[in-house]
């Protein structure tokens, strides 16, 4: 397990083998991320939202409006 200090400014160093694991460095970002009540988990978010372009891949029939409203509406009247 590794461990940190806090300084008086707030601040904490992320030990390096934490920083390898998160593959985080010197300028990139990180996200705390409050899975319960007084826990957190450390997240790195060094990626654009671009980065996740070509992920999913393209539905093979396009949806259709009528389509989209026919399940929304099936969906809302299960949940009644």
């Amino acid at each position: 397990m590794s461990t940190a200090t806090i300084t008086s400014k707030g601040q904490v160093t992320i030990p390096s083998a934490v920083r390898a694991a998160l593959g985080v460095e010197s300028g990139d970002r990180v996200e705390f991320v409050e899975v319960e009540q007084g826990r957190f988990e450390l997240v790195a978010s060094t990626h654009s939202v671009t980065a996740l372009k070509g992920m999913m891949r393209k539905p093979v029939s396009p949806v259709t409006i009528a389509l989209m409203n026919k399940v929304i509406a099936k969906q809302g009247a299960k949940a009644k």
